[in-house]
């Protein structure tokens, strides 16, 4: 509960944050995980990567994934590629490595890109991955049968960077906009936020959450329907899961509604009636914006 609307963002970001002892059980989880495949592949290096590694990731921990990047040696490369299974192949290994272990966990399972493990407080999404020439990754894409080039190493030391140029507010703010997202039902991919965030606040002072979240929601509702380029310069358009003309629209509306929702808080607090900008707030962000009092 707050009185103000400083402190109900203040309240806000505390809500988004997973806690020091949830913390200490992802990383011995993926010590573990990273453990197993070391024991079980030829590993040339393994990291974290996605929202986790990038310090935007946010509560609830049991709806988050922990991505685990395996740089496999390039034995497996050749084997896998156009062959023996191909990409699919290649994850179903990584898959029957983890299963070797993990006996008793309910759901070990593959996908496109990943094999996943469902622990009873939240995931691991395992990548396999081979180094690229001139730089960067392959990660398989076992649907398409194909290579995708990726940079996890470099969206964390552009995030970084952007986080210190902001004065620490970027992390918080791109977790507040997650936040958003998950009030609205996931409808976007994270990363396309996140990419959207660089892009819209590169060279603009945050002032404070409700002005930059506003700011973002403004320039976003504008910059969604446009190719978002992965910062990494490898990956493509990130915002390429928007394929069709109604799913565009019904993107652009969700930025239009929470821009003029976070107007009208802004002018409520402007006039003096925080309860009621209070009220706004949490029409964008939901459960995860405190209730007035």
């Amino acid at each position: 509960m707050a009185t103000t609307v400083k402190q109900s963002f203040q309240n806000l970001k505390e809500n988004l944050e997973i806690t020091g002892l949830q913390e200490e059980t992802v990383s011995t989880r993926q010590k573990s995980v990273r453990e197993v495949l070391d024991a079980g592949l030829a590993v040339k290096e393994s990291f974290l990567t996605g929202s986790y590694s990038r310090s935007t990731m946010i509560a609830p921990l049991n709806d988050a994934d922990v991505d685990i990047f395996a740089v496999l040696d390039v034995s497996y490369y050749n084997h896998f590629n156009g062959q023996n299974g191909g990409q699919a192949g290649l994850l179903d290994l990584v898959k029957r490595t983890l299963r070797k272990t993990y006996t008793k966990t309910p759901d070990i399972s593959r996908n496109g890109q990943a094999v996943t493990i469902c622990f009873d407080d939240f995931k691991v999404d395992v990548v396999p991955a081979f180094y690229r020439q001139g730089g960067g990754f392959l990660i398989p894409n076992s649907i398409r049968q194909s290579w995708i080039s990726t940079d996890p190493k470099k969206h964390v030391e552009i995030m970084s960077q952007s986080n210190t140029k902001h004065n620490g507010d970027m992390v918080p703010l791109v977790k507040m906009i997650k936040g958003w997202n998950k009030n609205i039902g996931s409808f976007f991919m994270s990363f396309h936020l996140e990419v959207l965030a660089l892009s819209i606040l590169d060279n603009v002072t945050i002032s404070s959450f409700p002005s930059g979240v506003r700011f973002y929601f403004d320039k976003g509702k504008d910059l969604i329907n446009k190719q978002n380029s992965d910062p990494a310069g490898l990956g493509g358009d990130v915002g390429a899961y928007l394929n069709t003309r109604e799913k565009i629209q019904e993107a652009v509306d969700k930025f239009q509604l929470a821009y003029e929702r976070s107007i009208k808080a802004e002018e409520y607090d402007s006039r003096g009636y925080a309860k009621d900008a209070i009220e706004m707030w949490r029409k964008v962000f939901g459960d995860y914006f405190p209730v007035y009092g």
